[in-house]
């Protein structure tokens, strides 16, 4: 037998997620001068691109714009997209062992972290994950309500998710109009009657996780004003000498926007965004009817710790917050993928440089990587990604270099086409996707929108179907 990436002979990889870690390795495996690869993309959502579709603010078009670089990808010789296809169900490890030399996991960070306090689980408490896929039109969580008809709403964490939710609760009916948020949320966001937000930060201001661009857009909102304590602004001296240490511009920019902010007037706007930093929920609070009525909040210092870094510890002084509903965003992590070595304190697939590793041997596990939030943790932005599927497609063709991967029985592009119809006859190509993105655009220019996103998995299917039946023109 000829050697794996040769034309007779072409490496076969498998990646599973279809985000921009998934497109990213994509396109690193088939720029290889050398070899002839081909790469098919499996996702478990009928769409590709993952975070940029699902998780980018509907505002933030612009960013969405990187999909124009996955679709490059998608066009390359040896690409094929099998969406709707979801792995540990339609496919397994074993089944991929057989027409693979390797796979790759690019899975995301899929869940939040949760807080570990008391009421956290009461109605009106969500996690900020849920919030961000439900006005995105995710179809998980499409059915979700979020009762938007309460006054006060608090956000724990001040990361530029955080942000976000923030935003999309203050921002007005004809802002969202000129987006692509779901039609369901938008409906929901033109009857709320949110009027006060707040933002809730453990740390302080030089700590806060938001970026400068980010927190520049809070103070700009047409119909909302921002506000900040002006005690809570200020540094404290750990803070300060840390901040003149570092020098970096962006973090002194942000601060000082965070300290004019203390000090800037209310303008009657109908709503108020208040950023609270060096606080921390610790119970939260219901009425009669089980329903969050408010965050007991506890008073935080920030103390040098062993590895150097400023965290926060309690004071013992306390204030309860009257809020009506409670968005929770502080941290995500990834969920464990059926025979896949997984570290659940990390929440992250176990692995060095992008190799799995085997727990007990502590030695790579042949023909597994993993790449992106799943490999790292939720860290970076998108363009972070790149690098980092670099980094896993360089081992895994070092690999493949040496030798170590796997021998499968069937290594053709046919074989593993027969194995997915066979598991899910649904499953959808990329050329099935621009349909989408096509009809979706088509809706959006008949309201005025950008598009109007498909919600429903068997919406989306419901309309392949149509357009493969419609007589030719």
């Amino acid at each position: 037998m000829s050697a794996v990436g040769t034309p007779s002979h072409p490496l076969r990889v498998a990646i599973i997620g279809a985000g921009p870690a998934g497109f990213y390795a994509a396109e690193h495996l088939l720029k290889q001068p050398d070899l002839t690869v081909e790469v098919d993309l499996f996702d478990k959502l009928p769409t590709p691109f993952g975070l940029v579709r699902y998780g980018v603010a509907p505002d933030h078009p612009k960013i969405k714009n990187v999909t124009r670089i996955y679709e490059k990808t998608a066009k390359r010789p040896g690409f094929r997209f099998f969406g709707n296809v979801e792995f540990g169900k339609d496919v397994l490890l074993d089944d991929l062992r057989k027409h693979y030399h390797a796979v790759i996991f690019t899975t995301g960070a899929q869940v939040d972290r949760h807080l570990n306090i008391p009421g956290e689980d009461l109605d009106g408490s969500h996690s900020a994950t849920e919030f961000v896929a439900w006005y995105n039109g995710h179809p998980e969580y499409r059915d979700l309500t979020f009762d938007l008809t309460r006054e006060r709403v608090a956000i724990v964490g001040v990361g530029n998710v955080a942000v976000d939710v923030a935003r999309i609760l203050c921002r007005t009916p004809e802002e969202l109009e000129k987006t692509d948020i779901a039609d369901y949320a938008l409906d929901a966001l033109r009857k709320s009657r949110v009027k006060e937000v707040f933002m809730l930060g453990r740390r302080g201001p030089a700590q806060a996780a938001f970026t400068f661009p980010e927190a520049k857009e809070l103070g700009e909102m047409p119909d909302a004003d921002v506000y900040v304590p002006p005690e809570e602004a200020e540094l404290d001296p750990l803070s300060k000498a840390e901040l003149e240490a570092e020098g970096a511009r962006d973090k002194l920019k942000k601060v000082a926007l965070i300290q004019e902010w203390a000090h800037r007037p209310r303008t009657g706007k109908s709503r108020l965004l208040t950023i609270r930093f060096l606080v921390s929920p610790v119970e939260v609070h219901g009425d009669d009817t089980g329903h969050v009525s408010g965050v007991k909040l506890v008073r935080n210092e920030l103390y040098k710790a062993d590895d150097g870094r400023l965290r926060p510890r309690p004071t013992g002084v306390f204030e309860e917050l009257p809020v009506e509903l409670l968005f929770r965003s502080v941290g995500y992590r990834g969920v464990a993928l059926p025979g896949v070595p997984f570290h659940d304190r990390w929440g992250v697939i176990l692995n060095e440089a992008g190799r799995v590793i085997d727990p007990e041997t502590h030695s790579p596990v042949t023909g597994l990587y993993a790449a992106g939030w799943i490999k790292r943790g939720p860290t970076g932005v998108i363009g972070t990604n790149k690098a980092d599927a670099v980094e896993t497609v360089e081992k895994l063709l070092e690999d493949v270099k040496a030798g170590r991967h796997w021998e499968p029985e069937e290594p053709t592009a046919e074989a593993a086409e027969q194995l997915v119809r066979t598991h899910q006859p649904d499953f959808v190509t990329f050329e099935d996707w621009k349909r989408l993105d096509a009809l979706e655009i088509e809706r959006g220019k008949a309201v005025g929108r950008p598009r109007v996103k498909f919600t429903s998995v068997e919406e989306m299917l419901e309309a392949l179907r149509a357009g493969s039946e419609a007589p030719p023109a």
